[in-house]
């Protein structure tokens, strides 16, 4: 998103899009890739719901080689960091740093951030402002309140995913003393936050084009505005897993 607002701002470089591009999924697939081996090792799947990401309870690969898929993942794409902050600035090495400590310190380390009750917001924090203002600070060198304004939308949704997979885990992380926004407040309270992180996803693109600080096509997200009200009702009535 924040190499396409930079499109619009008048500065493309495909190269830096490439590497950014590869180097936000890689280090997503370690964040994932840690979150499953902590998760292992801590309950031994035990009682777990088996979703089809769970590839070590499922025998698909061993904790060992997942552990090794992290490794690898964080460092590539600690080199694609060290790339980017040489052609970029010294700034953009806070941010990669941060992103990568915050990844690992997620699940692992003395004291998991997601164990903290602070996965949600970090998640907002990380994968919308930060993955997007970074990406357009690569491209243009500067930063605009327009794109910081346009990657809220961006983090709800993300946070909006991570609140209903939790919600599918209520019950086994309470067991195993995962906080988390619906193990804290109920899944009432976190059903709620998921409509209310949809309709500020919706609406603050809304506020932007009308604003005049975007285009008009902007507003094409409001295509699946359908799907969303959709989602929302079935997390509001449902208790069965097969919702989440």
């Amino acid at each position: 998103v924040g190499s396409m607002l930079a499109v619009h701002h008048g500065t493309f470089h495909t190269g830096l899009f490439i590497l950014v591009l590869f180097g936000s999924m890689l280090v997503q697939m370690g964040t994932n890739l840690v979150d499953e081996y902590a998760d292992h090792e801590e309950t031994q799947s035990e009682g777990k719901f088996l979703a089809p990401h769970k590839v070590i309870a499922r025998g698909l690969l061993t904790s060992q080689a997942v552990r090794l898929g992290a490794v690898v993942c964080f460092g590539i794409a600690t080199a694609i960091g060290v790339y980017l902050v040489l052609r970029t600035g010294w700034p953009l090495a806070l941010v990669c740093l941060a992103s990568v400590a915050v990844a690992y310190g997620y699940s692992a380390g003395p004291l998991p951030l997601g164990t903290l009750g602070l996965g949600e917001p970090l998640v907002f924090i990380f994968m919308g402002p930060v993955m997007v203002l970074s990406s357009f600070y690569v491209q243009t060198h500067t930063l605009t309140w327009p794109v910081g304004w346009l990657s809220v939308p961006i983090g709800c949704l993300v946070m909006a995913i991570l609140v209903v997979n939790n919600l599918r885990d209520i019950d086994e992380d309470r067991q195993y003393g995962k906080a988390s926004l619906a193990t804290i407040w109920g899944h009432r309270v976190a059903a709620g936050v998921f409509c209310g992180l949809l309709i500020i996803a919706f609406g603050s693109v809304v506020m932007l084009v009308v604003s005049g600080a975007g285009p008009w096509i902007w507003l094409a997200p409001l295509l699946t505005l359908p799907q969303a009200l959709t989602l929302a009702r079935q997390v509001l009535q449902g208790r069965e897993r097969a919702v989440f």
